[in-house]
């Protein structure tokens, strides 16, 4: 009998153990790329504060887990006869994640702090189409009189100067509320853990810089019920083959990015984890045009993108399915064709030898060769990318290329200062599926335009396709602007963007959509 006791207990032990094994996990690890730049939403520039932003906060209008616009904040919006005024009804009982109630006149509060100038949002430019909202932003007009304004406790009304597809733009960081007393309390601190007030699905409790940030369900939330996990750790992996290991061992469920390395080994060691899918997004090398050696020097700018063979680097450097770009806006938006430099056609001998001869006007040979700085933010395949590009041009023009790399806020500060930068890691991942959000950077001087490029008759191009009276009128403009662009040869397409994450098996509603957007609300463990 006692042999029989222990064998129970033993086999009651075993089922335990399985059960704990099997159990859901209560956080969900996700890696996030390099350290964000900030938390503050009006400030926010890049992917790896957008993924954490998204968690924090909710806009007026959001996006379900395929990217389709949904009700966020508001509850329903419409939009007048000519198209030029917006009015979003809120939900009832809005909240802060401290529980203070949240209504219209405090989003429009907040909008006004997002477009004030001491703000500097880097996304302001995206919203010119809102009543006075360039006078805002240059100090010529006080916030007061931004084109948004609460005619009532739960209604928020929008006024533009022309139909622009405003609830999409809705979407980005730009249009998440702030609250405002945790910003004259703290300044820039506001984005702490313990102050950081927002209204999303969780809220911020932990933030080890260089490490990881961990955000728990808000209970304030509107649909909170429907929130499935309850804490998320977003981890700085600026290493894509660190990343990458930390996947396999079990540390991450979700990857930001996977490295380079043969697809097919990929697919046979992960099947279904590897997630690949379509992205609008485009990579290329920024070149600065303010300062020597590019400054007016539209040949050499030139020769350089005429020598980088695209082929090569989404062969055998990127590898997962990525397409050599010749313009600036990538396929796949609605109703529009995209520009592509003259030479797109071209075998690339024939480039090589066109690269050649501009070279060679440009004033340098072998025995005067162009010594240049080709600068990226630390991260493995920005350093293949830079290291594969930098032999092409050794090896068919001669050039001497310094390569610096840099933590990603010095290298972001460097990058908008255009001080240091000669040649630069661009690009540019789509806001909303619009061609224009791909150009209006380089109209002006905001903080998008890294190269410094000034053409009034560029920018003419955009102001008109903002005020045509079609939708093929617009993109016909917008083409015509990305074309005069290309021609500048201030920014060296490399390639468009796929997305591509690696995601553990027991995770459910990671679905693919192409601005790669993945908030952890939808997301969920499988049952055990």
């Amino acid at each position: 009998m006692t042999r029989i006791v222990a064998l129970l207990l033993s086999l009651c032990s075993m089922a335990t153990c399985a059960s704990l094994a099997l159990a859901q996990p209560r956080t969900l690890e996700r890696g996030n790329g390099p350290e964000p730049s900030t938390l503050d939403a009006h400030a926010c520039q890049e992917v790896a504060c957008g993924n954490v932003l998204r968690d924090l906060y909710e806009g007026l209008v959001t996006e379900d887990a395929r990217g389709r616009l949904i009700p966020g904040m508001a509850e329903r919006w419409s939009v007048s006869a000519d198209g030029r005024t917006w009015t979003f009804h809120l939900r009832d009982g809005l909240r802060w994640s401290n529980g203070e109630a949240l209504d219209a006149p405090q989003i429009v509060a907040s909008f006004r702090r997002a477009f004030a100038p001491r703000t500097a949002a880097p996304f302001a430019e995206q919203f010119d189409a809102v009543l006075h909202a360039p006078e805002v932003r240059a100090g010529t007009l006080p916030p007061a009189r931004l084109g948004i304004d609460a005619p009532d406790a739960r209604t928020v009304r929008v006024r533009t100067t022309r139909q622009v597809a405003l609830p999409a733009l809705l979407t980005l960081p730009i249009a998440f509320p702030v609250y405002l007393p945790a910003v004259a309390r703290h300044g820039n601190q506001h984005t702490r853990p313990g102050r950081l007030v927002g209204n999303g699905a969780y809220r911020l409790v932990e933030w080890m810089p260089q490490a990881h940030l961990v955000v728990e369900k808000n209970p304030h939330f509107h649909d909170a019920a429907a929130v499935r996990i309850a804490r998320v750790r977003f981890h700085v992996t600026e290493d894509a083959g660190a990343e990458l290991q930390r996947f396999i061992a079990g540390d991450l469920h979700l990857t930001e990015t996977v490295p380079p390395q043969p697809l097919a080994k990929l697919r046979a060691r992960h099947g279904a984890r590897l997630r690949l899918s379509p992205y609008l997004g485009a990579f290329w090398l920024g070149l600065n045009a303010t300062q020597p050696p590019l400054k007016d020097a539209p040949q050499l700018r030139e020769a350089l993108s005429l020598a980088v063979d695209r082929d090569k680097l989404t062969r055998y450097i990127t590898g997962f399915g990525e397409t050599p770009a010749y313009g600036i806006v990538p396929p796949g938006i609605p109703g529009y064709t995209p520009a592509q430099v003259h030479w797109a056609d071209w075998a690339q001998a024939r480039r090589e030898a066109r690269a050649k001869a501009l070279y060679r006007a440009a004033g340098y040979s072998d025995a005067n060769p162009l010594t240049i700085e080709l600068r990226y933010n630390t991260s493995t395949p920005h350093r293949r990318m830079a290291l594969a590009v930098a032999a092409m041009w050794r090896d068919t023009l001669g050039v001497r290329v310094r390569l610096r790399n840099e933590e990603w806020k010095v290298f972001v500060q460097n990058r908008r200062q255009r001080a240091i930068t000669e040649v630069f890691r661009g690009g540019w991942i789509g806001d909303v599926a619009d061609a224009r959000n791909f150009l209006v950077g380089f109209a002006d001087e905001g903080a998008l335009n890294w190269m410094g490029y000034d053409d009034p008759r560029y920018r003419t191009a955009l102001q008109r396709a903002d005020f045509a009276r079609s939708e093929a009128a617009r993109n016909a403009w917008l083409r015509a602007a990305e074309t005069r662009l290309l021609h500048a040869h201030v920014a060296i397409p490399l390639y468009f963007y796929t997305s591509k994450h690696l995601v553990d098996d027991r995770v459910r509603g990671f679905e693919a959509n192409p601005l790669d957007r993945h908030p952890s609300r939808w997301m969920s463990f499988a049952e055990p």
